[in-house]
């Protein structure tokens, strides 16, 4: 499913939003994201830091987590908003991917400036899926 402009700037405008509620204490690297599932409803979500630093949560993944949570599993596109247009770490691809892998990708700085536009498949190439996994004993 191909992106409108309006569908591209709302979840821009979301990520963007979003981004002022993330909890950066330590790195002050604040991001935000926007998923858009196909059922066409948004779910934002913010980076949540923590001293024991691996329990770190990105936002990507909290807003994939949310939309989970609420039922959706189909997801079209997610914006993420950080202050100078870094991509999702691996681990975020990583879940992305488990979606699918043709999740529209827009990475955007702190003025919405787009950096990227790609695909989760262009992000995390050679993606592990469940396809990889062995057949399950009945």
């Amino acid at each position: 499913m191909k992106l409108s402009d309006e569908q591209k700037q709302t979840l821009i405008q979301t990520a963007l939003q979003a981004r002022r509620w993330a909890y950066a204490p330590y790195s002050n690297y604040r991001v935000g994201a926007a998923l858009l599932t196909d059922s066409g409803k948004i779910y934002d979500g913010v980076n949540v830091e923590n001293a024991a630093y691996p329990v770190t949560m990105c936002a990507e993944r909290t807003a994939v987590f949310k939309a989970v949570s609420e039922g959706e599993r189909r997801f079209v596109a997610i914006a993420v908003a950080t202050a100078n247009g870094g991509t999702p770490c691996g681990s975020c691809r990583q879940v992305l991917a488990e979606f699918g892998l043709d999740i529209q990708v827009i990475v955007v700085d702190e003025q919405g400036t787009v950096h990227l536009e790609t695909t989760v498949s262009d992000l995390l190439p050679g993606a592990f899926t469940s396809k990889q996994l062995p057949p399950q004993e009945p």
